[in-house]
Order: structure tokens, then C-alpha cells, then sequence
């Protein structure tokens, strides 16, 4: 397995075109970018702790050794609980998004899917799925996963819509390969990955062939681009020194548009192609398994990040003991772990799907929960945590100012508490990076909206 160092290294030799703010960027120079650079560096080097080895570490039944978890496909019900631990730790150590998170879970689905396909078809998808695994977990290579397309007039199916792209399409075919067109958005880490799966963000329907497409491409491929989210968060950080920034080595989640113009995939990395039958339940078991995990699981970590800082803040001022205080933090401490607790519950409810497979699923029913819950859950902690610490977290001076001789020493007067005023701010811009972030919509959106899990719930 590679540490964080030769995860880094090996990115050299990776040209991604990439696009921040209206230029293009280098991965490896730019301050934005580097820090999923560093998100996922860290991970790599978590598997290498022996603290965190039955988390971040699993046994491959294919190439006969450890591999990182990240590229593990779950063989039993621990294996999905080990799973979801893993998302915590990496919530807890990175304070953002843990980059290999959605490539790990297209894996198990598609592992799951493509056994069934070649069941049922006699298409040898499983075999070229079983090939790529491992390749992936021999060069222990970082991953992510790309499902949501840009989907246009979402009151028409694809092939009614103007700009046929705007879902993911195969638009040839040849003895070598496919050609893809499309985009997919939102997207978490592929900048940083060497390989994304691509999957179909939705179940299609006869004459919807061309869209029921899922494949695998290296990063840099021809024809592939990367066009970045932009935020207040980016333009601090292009221009406040590092050490000002909310989180300062890893800093929020970064995403990114990928676009496909005419990428050529050669056969052995498709894994559907035409065979609509099939995406639903590909979708759907992606949607289980990542629901758990980005539910019930790292939103879980996140919100001991959270939980951790509005007590710090309730100590530094000085109200830790009063009784509301105390209230609203075990409140915040209730939603996170009835997340937890749902996500324990999909884990060790999960079953083998379909039997025969080997591959091991959460239970449907818990993961959707967990997901439901942390969507409201999290705003609460949030809603909470911005309470508790106070308006300083959104109206705070810089902290640049400390370093002015002339407004430096008013601000050590009058925000010092218990503790400095370097301490007091720089917790406020811990919280600040959360509360008055862009965690909220994400963690309502990711894996899916709260009525896309009351749709799932309501028909299971």
C-alpha cells in the first residue's frame, strides 16, 4: 500500500486539465486544489497507523494481501461496519471529504451489479470488473466516483432533451471501444484520483440505451476536463495566508465538473453499456451503501468536529456550566448519534446481494434513515453550534489583524476570555468554516436530497 508521500509522487507524471476561477490550474501548485491533494494523502497514510489498521485496512480475496479499505469490497456484515468506521475517522482527521469515499462505494455496487448481469447475460462484465479491481487494489490507486449528471429540463427523459449531453451517452461504438459524451457535476476528488467510475445517475427506460453507460477512465484522459466549484472560501485562500483558513491543511469539499468530449473507453473498462434493465438497480445499490456511509457515518464524524468546538467555545467564555448550554450540546450529541446508530443498524442488517454474489449490501431500510436524519440533524448541530459560540463566528476581524502593530493589541484587549484572543478566533474560524459554510447544502444534497430517501423509504 502507498503512503502519502508516493500517493503524492505519483501524481506527478498526471496532466488533468483543470479549471479554477476562469483559468486553468496546475493540481499539484494551486492552494485550492492541493488540498484534496493533501485530504487524500492523509488518508493513505491512516492505513499505514496501527491504531487504524482494522479500520483502514482489509484483506483482498483477489490479489492474496492488505489493501486499503478504500478499494475493499465488503465480504460480510463487519466488513460493512468497518466501512462505516472508516468514514467517521476519515470525517474526524480530515474535517472535509474523504475523496476515495464515493469511488469505494461504486465499486461494491458495481461489483454486485456486474455479477448479476453476467449471470443473467453471460456479458463477461464481471470478469472485466474483477480485472480492474485488481489492478486498482495491486497499485493501490485512489479512486472517486461520478453519478450526477447535469440533467438539463429535469421535466423531460434524456433523449427528449436539447442538448442530448447533459446526460452521460455513448455516442459510438467500435471493436476496441466506446465513445462518451456528457458531463457529470458535483463531483467529489477526481482532480486528485488516478481512475473515476462513472455510473448512471438514474434508472433508464427502451430507447434510453445509449445513456445506460457505466466505465472507468485514468485521470488526464483526452477529451476529459475538470472545471471547479469557485466559492468565498476559494477566493480566501488564494489570497490569506494558509494558516488563516478554517481548516487550513484540507479545507472544504472541493468538486468539480468533469466533462467528456468524445472519450474513447476501451471495452475492458465498461461495465454497462445498453443493458437499461440493469441501471435501476445499480443506482439503487450504489444509494444504499453510500447513504450509510455519508449519513449515518462522516456527517457523524464531522459533527464530533463540531460538537468538540462549540463545547471549546462554551469553556472560553465561560458558560460551559450553565444549564441551557449544557442542554444544546447534548442535544447536538442526540441527532449525531441516532445517525450513528442507524448506520450500526444498515451495517449489520446488510446482507449478501444477490445471494450468490459475495458481495455484502446494508440493509436499505437503515441506510436511508441515517441519510434522512443527518439531512435535518445537521442543521440542527450546526443551528446549535452558531448559538453556543456566538456572532463572533460571522463577524470576527481577520486574524491578520493580530500581526498589525497598531490593531493587533486592541484585539488581544478586548476578545481575550479564558484564554487569548489568538485562541478565541481561531476557534471562531473553525466554526465559522462550518456554520456559515457550505457544509449544509452538501450534506443535504449528497447521496442524494431528503425527499429522494423519503421516495426510497416509502417504496420499500
Amino acid at each position: 500500500m502507498k503512503t502519502g508521500t508516493e500517493y503524492v509522487q505519483s501524481l506527478k507524471h498526471l496532466k488533468p486539465r483543470i479549471f479554477l476561477g476562469g483559468r486553468q490550474v496546475d493540481l499539484l501548485e494551486n492552494p485550492t486544489t492541493m488540498t484534496v491533494v493533501r485530504a487524500n494523502a492523509r488518508v493513505y497514510d491512516l492505513a499505514h497507523e496501527p491504531e487504524f489498521a482494522d479500520v483502514m485496512t482489509a484483506d483482498s480475496s483477489y490479489i492474496g494481501r492488505k489493501v486499503n479499505r478504500n478499494l475493499h469490497i465488503a465480504r460480510n456484515t463487519e466488513d460493512l461496519e468497518r466501512r462505516a468506521d472508516m468514514a467517521i475517522l476519515t470525517a474526524q482527521k480530515l474535517g472535509t471529504c474523504n475523496y476515495r469515499c464515493v469511488g469505494a462505494d461504486v465499486l461494491n455496487a458495481l461489483a454486485s451489479v456486474t455479477w448479476e448481469l453476467e449471470r443473467d447475460t453471460g456479458t463477461p462484465y464481471h470478469q472485466r470488473f474483477l480485472k480492474y479491481l485488481t489492478y486498482l487494489q495491486e497499485n493501490d490507486l485512489a479512486v472517486s466516483g461520478a453519478v450526477t449528471d447535469a440533467k438539463g429540463d429535469r421535466s423531460k427523459r434524456p433523449p427528449q432533451q436539447e442538448d442530448l449531453d447533459v446526460h452521460v451517452r455513448v455516442v459510438d461504438k467500435t471493436s476496441e471501444g466506446i465513445v462518451v459524451r456528457g458531463a457529470k457535476v458535483s463531483q467529489s476528488g477526481a482532480i486528485a484520483a488516478h481512475e473515476t467510475v462513472v455510473i448512471p445517475g438514474m434508472a433508464m427506460r427502451p430507447g434510453e440505451e445509449d445513456f445506460a453507460v457505466a466505465f472507468a477512465f485514468p485521470n488526464g484522459a483526452p477529451g476529459v476536463t475538470y472545471i471547479c466549484q469557485y466559492s468565498p472560501f476559494t477566493a480566501e485562500r488564494e489570497v490569506m495566508p494558509e494558516k488563516y483558513q478554517g481548516n487550513p491543511l484540507y479545507g472544504v469539499r472541493e468538486t468539480s465538473m468533469i466533462v467528456f468530449d468524445n472519450v474513447f473507453v476501451p471495452w475492458d473498462r465498461v461495465f454497462l453499456c445498453g443493458e437499461i434493465r440493469y441501471t435501476g438497480t445499480l443506482i439503487s445499490r450504489f444509494a444504499k451503501i453510500h447513504r450509510m456511509n455519508c449519513g449515518g457515518a462522516c456527517k457523524v464524524g464531522f459533527a464530533d468536529l463540531i460538537i468538540g468546538a462549540a463545547q471549546l467555545a462554551a469553556e472560553y467564555t465561560g458558560v460551559d456550566k450553565v444549564p441551557h448550554i449544557i442542554d444544546k450540546i447534548t442535544e447536538m450529541i442526540c441527532l449525531s448519534e441516532t445517525c450513528h446508530a442507524c448506520a450500526i443498524a444498515a451495517a449489520v442488517k446488510g446482507r449478501e446481494e444477490p445471494p450468490g454474489s459475495g458481495v455484502f449490501l446494508p440493509d436499505d431500510v437503515f441506510g436511508n434513515v441515517a441519510k434522512l436524519n443527518v439531512g435535518h440533524g445537521f442543521w440542527e448541530i450546526m443551528k446549535w453550534a452558531g448559538d453556543i459560540a456566538g456572532g463572533l463566528v460571522v463577524t470576527m476581524p481577520s486574524e491578520k489583524e493580530l500581526e498589525n502593530p497598531e490593531s493587533g493589541p486592541l484585539l488581544r484587549k478586548f476578545f481575550r476570555t479564558a484564554v487569548p484572543a489568538e485562541k478565541r478566533l481561531r476557534l471562531a474560524k473553525f466554526l465559522q468554516n462550518w456554520t456559515a459554510g457550505l457544509h449544509g447544502p452538501g450534506t443535504w444534497h449528497g447521496a442524494g436530497s431528503p425527499q429522494a430517501q423519503r421516495m426510497a423509504l416509502y417504496r420499500l
